[in-house]
C-alpha cells in the first residue's frame, strides 16, 4: 500500500461509528467511505430502483463494490470494537478530582448510563475534558488499527509542519 491515510479521517470515522453505519478504508485511494446498513442491504439484494435518490444510488453502487472486491476495502473498527462504555469508565477512573470521578463512575452503572453520563459532564462542567479524553482514546484505537493492518498514516500536525518547513 503506497498511499498514506490521514489519521484525523480515521478518528472522525470512529467518532461516528454506529450499528447502522460502517466505514471502510478503500486501500487503493486511502479514502474513508461510509456505507449505511440500508445501502448494504440494497446492494446485497441487487436493488437500484428509482425509488432511491441519486446520492443513495451512488452509495449503493459503492456498497456493491465493497461486496464484490472485499480485498480492496478494509472495515474500520465498529462501535463494539471501540467500546465507548469502556472509554467512559476509564475517564471516570482517571479523573483527577476523585470525588467527581467516583460520582461519574456511579452514574454509568445500569440502564441509561450514556444519557446520565452526558448530562452529568455538562452539569459538572467537564464536557471539554471528556471530549478530549475520548478523542485521545479514539486516536489510540485508530493508530493501533492502522499499524496492525500495516497502513501508512500521517498526522495533520506532521503534514502542517512539513509544509511550513518547505516555505
Amino acid at each position: 500500500m503506497s498511499i498514506s491515510v490521514k489519521l484525523s479521517d480515521v478518528i472522525e470515522a470512529l467518532e461516528s461509528a454506529t450499528e447502522e453505519l460502517t466505514y471502510y478504508l478503500e486501500k487503493r485511494t486511502g479514502e474513508i467511505i461510509l456505507i449505511t446498513g440500508e445501502d448494504m442491504q440494497a446492494a446485497e439484494e441487487d436493488e437500484l430502483s428509482s425509488e432511491y435518490p441519486d446520492w443513495q444510488r451512488e452509495s449503493i453502487l459503492k456498497a456493491r463494490e465493497v461486496l464484490k472486491d472485499s480485498e480492496a476495502f478494509l472495515p474500520l473498527p465498529d462501535q463494539f470494537e471501540i467500546n465507548e462504555y469502556q472509554i467512559m469508565e476509564d475517564f471516570c477512573l482517571a479523573f483527577e478530582d476523585r470525588q467527581v470521578g467516583q460520582h461519574l463512575h456511579r452514574l454509568i452503572k445500569g440502564s441509561g448510563a450514556f444519557r446520565r453520563f452526558k448530562n452529568a459532564i455538562h452539569e459538572i462542567g467537564v464536557a471539554d475534558a471528556w471530549y478530549e479524553f475520548k478523542r485521545r482514546a479514539l486516536e489510540e484505537i485508530a493508530i493501533a488499527w492502522l499499524e496492525e493492518n500495516k497502513i501508512p498514516y500521517s498526522r495533520q500536525d506532521d503534514a502542517i509542519a512539513a509544509s511550513e518547513a518547505t516555505m
